[in-house]
């Protein structure tokens, strides 16, 4: 089941280079006490800079450039999954596996190069890089009189690399002396063994205050609390080389394994099935769950030898697979705090959290006027 390594780390680094990071400190333009005897605005951006200064609000510089380190650790729920090999046609698998757990952690770096359009209204680019490691505990389990028996179960965190790339818009407002901003974008990541990159959609609300530090007119400390939902493709569709996944010898004992305990249960089934009575074999409660065991058995023989025909020519073969993935929790809380030594450099600081996700990001911005 490594075959699971990319699309299951693929949804932590989504969930971890998606989240917001213009400078919440400047995501509305302050209405100074007093108007400033320069009313000239020396910038191209943002539009109506001019007559918005005029008013006597103090705008931000026009555009940025912010880099962050991320960490984020989420739970992950996987269904509807499909195995295939060489091409060949995909078996839904939902019947014979079972994730036990499954949890993906990532770090990585985020730029976002960002600019104010309209006073209101800020946009930007994202581009990340992230290393994840994924936590899967999965069992193969096969149908018995009585239960279900584990054929065997893996545990394994494997790790991978990624790249992000996409864009958003913050429209913001000021109210009751604080901001409301309201964050959205959209990104692609590609990671290698995948047929596409995967698409992500995220919505970002937050709210917060700024408050002045000491003399100095453009220091000041922002705070905040705000939601997080994210919304991705939820289809996964990749190949593998199998002598990826597990050594040929590895898969070699594996699928023997395998096929001895499928025989045991065919043996099982049969030898219930006959020590019935004429009427108890009629019982429509008795021929269901003889044919329900049945399909499973003849299914589970069916996928394995569709193994052993690849591994036969492990050098080229390849493990092909689609499967739904979605994160435990659609929305977690975010806090978080931003210094603003003048209005060129930021440092800020973030912490998101829910009952399946955690994640912190340390951040440093620089402005300046376009």
């Amino acid at each position: 089941m490594n075959f699971l390594k990319t699309p299951l780390a693929l949804l932590c680094v989504l969930f971890l280079f998606t989240s917001v990071d213009t400078a919440l400190a400047q995501v509305y333009s302050d209405l100074s006490k007093e108007k400033s005897e320069d009313m000239d605005y020396p910038y191209l951006l943002p539009i109506w800079g001019q007559k918005v200064k005029e008013k006597g609000f103090d705008l931000p510089y026009s555009a940025g450039i912010g880099v962050n380190y991320l960490w984020q650790e989420s739970d992950i729920i996987i269904s509807n999954v499909s195995i295939g090999f060489n091409g060949g046609p995909l078996y839904n698998v939902d019947e014979l596996i079972r994730f036990n757990s499954t949890s993906a952690e990532s770090w990585g770096i985020n730029i976002r190069p960002d600019v104010w359009i309209l006073p209101f209204l800020n946009v930007y680019g994202i581009f990340a890089r992230a290393e994840s490691t994924t936590a899967v505990d999965v069992g193969i389990y096969l149908p018995r009189i009585g239960g279900e028996e584990e054929l065997f179960s893996i545990q394994t965190s494997p790790e991978f690399s990624s790249e992000t790339a996409g864009f958003g818009l913050t429209p913001t407002i000021g109210v009751w002396g604080g901001w409301i901003a309201f964050d959205m974008n959209f990104t692609w990541t590609d990671v290698d063994k995948q047929e596409k990159p995967v698409f992500a959609f995220i919505f970002d609300p937050r709210i917060g205050k700024t408050f002045k530090l000491g003399r100095k007119k453009d220091r000041n400390i922002s705070v905040w609390v705000g939601g997080f939902r994210v919304k991705v493709n939820r289809d996964t569709k990749g190949s593998l080389p199998i002598g990826d996944i597990l050594p040929t010898e590895e898969w070699e004992t594996r699928i023997a394994q395998g096929q001895v305990k499928v025989g045991e249960a065919q043996t099982e089934l049969d030898q219930w099935w006959e020590s019935l009575n004429p009427v108890e074999q009629a019982n429509p409660v008795n021929r269901l769950r003889r044919e329900a065991n049945q399909r499973k058995i003849n299914f589970a023989a069916t996928v394995l030898n569709s193994a052993e025909d690849a591994v036969s020519n492990a050098e080229n073969a390849t493990l092909d697979y689609t499967l739904d993935k979605e994160q435990a929790k659609l929305w977690s809380m975010t806090v978080g705090s931003q210094f603003q030594l003048n209005k060129s450099w930021m440092i800020r600081a973030e912490y998101g959290f829910s009952s399946g996700r955690q994640q912190i990001l340390a951040g440093l911005q620089y402005r300046f006027g376009l």
